[in-house]
């Protein structure tokens, strides 16, 4: 399976909430970073998804411009629409990824998206007036991972 074709596998999965077929795409020890959860490693990352798929709620995901940058690392750009569920706001949220895929597997995952305009969306007010400040993304970060947490320990 070519680097495309798993990174299209990995979303094409996303877009159905089929997240045993995520996790498939992943290598055991593979980790993960993005704004809103830090930096994940082998089972998180995994859970993660899982989490996130089955507490998805009005869902739907695009996603574009898959391109090798080497024999490993690959980017891609996609789009989630949901109703974040803490405070039942509509979310956009634009991301750009980079991967790593090693032997068909994704063992590097990276998310970059703006932390202020995804705050904003999904806490409205108090994500306008401090979404930005580091406070205030270590709080939801800490929110991220304890939510992550308490999902791992109930499996």
């Amino acid at each position: 399976m070519t680097n495309e074709e798993v990174v299209t596998k990995f979303y094409s999965a996303f877009q159905k909430l089929d997240y045993a077929t995520m996790q498939s795409c992943y290598a055991d020890d593979a980790v993960f970073q993005d704004p809103a959860f830090g930096d994940l490693n082998g089972d998180e990352v995994k859970a993660m998804w899982e989490m996130l798929a089955k507490n998805a709620k009005n869902f739907s995901l695009v996603f574009s411009d898959i391109k090798p940058e080497d024999d490993e690392y690959i980017t891609c750009k996609w789009v989630a629409t949901y109703t974040f569920s803490a405070t039942g706001r509509n979310v956009v949220n634009r991301i750009q990824a980079y991967l790593r895929i090693q032997n068909g597997k994704i063992t590097e995952h990276t998310d970059y998206f703006n932390f202020w305009a995804w705050s904003r969306q999904a806490m409205g007010l108090s994500g306008w007036l401090l979404g930005w400040t580091s406070y205030f993304k270590s709080q939801v970060k800490s929110k991220a991972r304890g939510n992550l947490e308490k999902f791992m320990a109930k499996k």
